[in-house]
């Protein structure tokens, strides 16, 4: 299946220190790019991978699952992790909770999280009947392109693959049964007006995650894909900070 030219993995700069970002669900490494840029550019070495199913078409998005998702983003992080010092993993929606699900798996190998507007839960009802409606049909109409700055695409399906949405509801399942492992210093940027993720994210985020280290950024000018919106410069400019923090403290002990 042919990638989308929008859809390409990015790899940048060099030296000790990388950062992973992760995109979300049904979207590309586009969604990442102005940030991984914007991080590259300021010395560190930079991995956005395109996830499985990704960047394609939602057809073939339907024929993978979490555990594939997450295999993209855990071969980047291992390549990352044998070439630099120390490692930040990022991601926004679903790519916050492969990046949490990176952080409890590989504990200290995992210098930081960053996770803006993560997607671990959601409450609508209509998930209640997903057994029944991906008998039905394979699809339901996009979620994407959440951005409140006119003019900005997020080049999301503009198709909801709906056995895929299943297995993200296991994903959901996994991480937030290990919560409690992530320990690592953890970033959270959240919009005050998200279409796409509710606060019940937030909130299990909040009641039940392990690290003791936590700062939060509230966006009140973004939607969901925050990485694209009027926010976006708040969002690398401390992301940056995180990551240059958290070399001070390793370096110091």
């Amino acid at each position: 299946m042919q990638v989308q030219p929008h859809a390409v993995p990015y790899l940048a700069g060099d030296g000790p220190v990388g950062v992973l970002l992760s995109h979300g669900f049904t979207g590309s490494p586009a969604s990442m790019r102005p940030w991984a840029e914007y991080l590259a550019a300021n010395g560190l070495r930079v991995a956005s991978p395109r996830l499985a199913g990704h960047g394609t078409s939602w057809q073939e998005m339907n024929h993978t699952g979490w555990p594939d998702w997450y295999a993209s983003v855990e071969q980047s992080f291992l390549e990352l992790s044998n070439q630099c010092e120390t490692v930040v993993v990022a991601g926004q929606s679903m790519g916050g909770a492969l990046v949490l699900r990176l952080a409890e798996q590989h504990g200290a190998k995992v210098a930081g999280v960053i996770v803006v507007n993560p997607s671990l839960v959601n409450n609508d009802p209509r998930l209640i009947a997903l057994p029944l409606l991906r008998r039905i049909t394979p699809s339901f109409p996009g979620l994407g392109n959440d951005i409140k700055k006119p003019g900005v695409a997020e080049n999301a399906y503009d198709r909801l693959p709906l056995h895929a949405l299943a297995s993200l509801k296991d994903l959901w399942r996994e991480v937030g049964a290990a919560l409690p492992r992530v320990t690592q210093p953890l970033l959270v940027f959240r919009s005050t007006v998200d279409h796409v993720v509710d606060g019940a994210s937030m909130r299990l985020l909040r009641a039940r995650v392990g690290s003791r280290e936590i700062e939060e950024h509230v966006l009140h000018d973004s939607y969901h894909v925050a990485t694209l919106d009027n926010d976006a410069p708040t969002i690398f400019e401390e992301s940056l900070v995180f990551v240059e923090r958290l070399v001070r403290m390793r370096a110091t002990g």
